[in-house]
């Protein structure tokens, strides 16, 4: 709003007396190439498990169970106080001899993956008990070209095997 009285304009500086004027920055800051960085490697992480292969997957799991399985029954052997047995069938699937009725009923007795073929190594059979050391035992898994072995030095539950160090995959 103008007034009666004359002003004077003053102009002000933006830098001292004797320096440049700043240059925009040429270049990334450390911010943004971290940002960039993560950004990658949660890219690669996801393709890498879009790509992983299936039928791994698939014998990973049916490790898990079977060691679930190999695990319950030996539970119930040493509260029954009875020998329980496990070994697979020709017809694609598996079986436990021993336990009662009532028992055997509820555990399955086919593969999640009808592909999926067991091998017992040294024996014809599991023994999941009733003593609570057993001996060290082992069952490979094949689907396709695949393998996993499952098994127990004994002592400890059944679990996957590295087939590469012959001790529990981690």
């Amino acid at each position: 709003m103008p007034t009666g009285s004359p002003a004077v304009q003053a102009t002000t500086r933006t830098s001292a007396p004797g320096s440049k004027p700043r240059r925009a920055a040429a270049g990334f800051t450390l911010l943004e190439l971290m940002i960039v960085l993560v950004i990658v490697a949660v890219s690669a992480g996801l393709v890498s498990l879009a790509l992983r292969d299936r039928s791994q997957s698939h014998l990973e799991t049916e490790g898990a169970r079977l060691s679930a399985l190999l695990e319950t029954a030996r539970t119930q052997s040493r509260i029954i106080g009875t020998d329980v047995t496990w070994k697979p069938v020709d017809t694609g699937g598996f079986e436990f001899d021993g336990l009662p009725p009532a028992a055997t009923k509820e555990l399955p007795k086919r593969w999640l993956d009808s592909d999926t073929r067991a091998t017992i190594v040294g024996a014809p059979q599991i023994k999941l008990g009733p003593e609570p050391l057993l001996p060290a035992q082992r069952v490979v898994l094949h689907l396709g070209d695949r393998e996993l072995a499952v098994g127990t030095d004994g002592l400890a539950p059944f679990q996957i095997i590295d087939s590469a160090t012959q001790a529990p995959a981690q």
